[in-house]
């Protein structure tokens, strides 16, 4: 990794005098090469001893900064190249989501989790956004339902079950915006939800596949406000769980994979708006 230091150029005040241009125009020379150099000596300070010297005596008779000169920024290059990708930020909480995760899980919808209080009052535990594989859903789904229009296939139940019963990657990522949260609050929780689900899809005898699922959120794990947990479909119904980017654990169930996957486009979801929202771009990227 190269590290560049560059003026950023901003406009000068309209009345400024014709010297104090050429100064700064001259002082955007001094910075260019003054950049070139410290390219120079970062690259073979160790090789040439001088070179660093040179640099020195260089910056000691450079004049001082003031106001009316470009301001000093940084930017490192890793491979050549700078990429800046593309997010979209939940309204009311400001977390952020990438439009992409991976290759191409596409982002579908966000939205909320709220918990009641005492039945007194709503908080905001995370943000999350569901994503899914365009190419799966393309191939598995686009020869069925590509003469159907989206308004159609919005709320279709046959549509739903296809989304959930094959095999196409999908991610829930949820970030943590309740700074108070901690893992044994997530864990009972799941407790709850999910296991309602297994119950409702597998029937009671499902408590040994719970257990396992949940028993991955160890106490050692932290999640302070800004963590991100990520719920993953993989091939062959693999429900894949990562927190801040490192895999806890995977289970291959196609039933728990159903299970979390209603929680937020099932019939009784998390937040309806973003279950609304993930039908509508299903359906689009379906057809």
């Amino acid at each position: 990794m190269v590290s560049l230091r560059f003026p950023f150029l901003f406009s000068p005040p309209t009345n400024l005098k014709a010297l104090n241009n050429v100064s700064s125009s001259a002082a955007v020379v001094i910075a260019a090469a003054a950049g070139v150099v410290v390219v120079g000596i970062q690259t073979h300070q160790r090789e040439d001893p001088f070179l660093q010297k040179a640099f020195n005596l260089f910056l000691s008779h450079c004049p001082p900064t003031n106001s009316n000169l470009p301001m000093w920024g940084s930017l490192s290059l890793a491979d050549n190249s700078v990429t800046e990708e593309a997010a979209v930020v939940e309204s009311k909480t400001g977390a952020s989501f990438p439009t992409v995760l991976g290759v191409s899980r596409r982002l579908l919808g966000i939205g909320l989790r709220k918990k009641s209080v005492l039945g007194l009052k709503n908080i905001d535990v995370y943000a999350f956004g569901v994503y899914a594989d365009e190419a799966n859903i393309k191939n598995m789904l686009n020869e069925k339902y590509d003469k159907l229009s989206v308004s159609e296939l919005k709320g279709n139940k046959q549509f739903y079950e296809d989304v959930i019963n094959n095999d196409i990657s999908m991610t829930v990522r949820l970030q943590i915006v309740y700074g108070r949260l901690s893992i044994g609050s997530v864990r009972s929780a799941f407790e709850e939800s999910i296991g309602s689900r297994l119950q409702k899809f597998g029937g009671a005898d499902n408590k040994e596949l719970l257990q396992r699922f949940t028993s991955m959120f160890k106490d050692e794990y932290k999640i302070p406000r800004g963590s991100v947990i990520e719920l993953s479909r993989e091939p062959k119904h693999v429900l894949r769980a990562t927190i801040d980017g490192k895999e806890i654990g995977s289970i291959q169930s196609k039933l728990l994979c159903r299970s979390v996957l209603d929680l937020y486009i099932g019939e009784d979801p998390f937040d309806k708006r973003a279950k609304e929202d993930v039908e509508a771009n299903l359906a689009s990227l379906a057809r």
